[in-house]
């Protein structure tokens, strides 16, 4: 297992072409949050914009309409329920981000049905939180797609089988392989399983030790691999770079909010781009 270094942020995030335009850096569509927990969309939506992604489209329930556009204008918004809207913009995006906040109840059920129905072989699909959840608790067969899966340590157990004192880097590699994806594994140090080999994330602290981080990394990936065109290097950037920043956020701060890592990117993002 390699150890990544902040090498692979000057490897992944390029500088922007002087012809850019919001097209230029790809349409990311995060589905999420039912009327209980509106926070963990809307912080995934606001790291997805943070990162860089040039159209955010969210799909949620309509109780989260109000505090999304009240905090975040730069995205769209529309209701999750609607079935129609909801197979338009999934299939119309470069990369899908379901979980963040959708519950697991009946009616989150037909959601990612439904997303899963709508995606295409081409897309890039990150596939959190709740969503982890219901695929390991009903046994839906996976779409077609580039799969990025981003569990903790029980998530991850539900799904692999792998009880957490068993999560060792040879039996995790194997169930990578059979699900045909990324999977990116948060813990104390993350590790993240490619195609391309297995890295271990060495940033990060326990002043993240609080909810919505895991929200907050779903939507920065979904950034990045919207814009960035090498798709491992992507996830291998957003990993590191959202630990990095709240490690230089923990020098003065007894606790790091996820909001704040997010604020941070843009500037971050910034000082560790490609001059090339």
């Amino acid at each position: 297992m390699k150890t990544l270094t902040e090498k692979i942020l000057t490897d992944t995030i390029r500088l922007r072409p002087a012809n850019s335009h919001k097209g230029t850096f790809g349409r990311v569509c995060l589905v999420g949050g039912n009327y209980q927990f509106g926070g963990a969309i809307i912080m995934a939506t606001e790291a997805s914009v943070y990162s860089g992604a040039g159209l955010n489209t969210t799909l949620t329930d309509v109780v989260n309409f109000g505090p999304l556009h009240a905090r975040l204008p730069e995205a769209m918004v529309t209701e999750f329920t609607n079935q129609k809207a909801l197979t338009q913009l999934v299939s119309a995006a470069d990369t899908v981000v379901v979980g963040p906040g959708l519950g697991v109840e009946s009616d989150s059920l037909t959601v990612l049905k439904g997303v899963f129905d709508a995606i295409r072989p081409s897309q890039t699909l990150l596939i959190d939180g709740s969503a982890i959840t219901m695929i390991a608790e009903n046994d839906l067969p996976l779409p077609t797609a580039h799969l990025i899966f981003t569990p903790h340590q029980m998530e991850w157990q539900r799904l692999s089988g792998i009880p957490i004192n068993n999560q060792e880097n040879e039996a995790n590699e194997k169930v990578r392989e059979e699900l045909d994806a990324i999977v990116v594994l948060k813990s104390h140090r993350t590790r993240i399983y490619t195609s391309e080999g297995s890295f271990m994330n060495p940033t990060g602290t326990p002043a993240q030790a609080t909810g919505g981080m895991g929200d907050t990394l779903a939507g920065m990936i979904g950034g990045f691999t919207a814009q960035f065109t090498h798709r491992e290097n992507a996830v291998l950037a957003a990993v590191y770079a959202h630990s990095d920043i709240a490690d230089n956020l923990a020098d003065h701060q007894y606790v790091v909010l996820p909001t704040q890592i997010m604020h941070q990117l843009p500037t971050y993002m910034h000082d560790h781009q490609s001059k090339r």
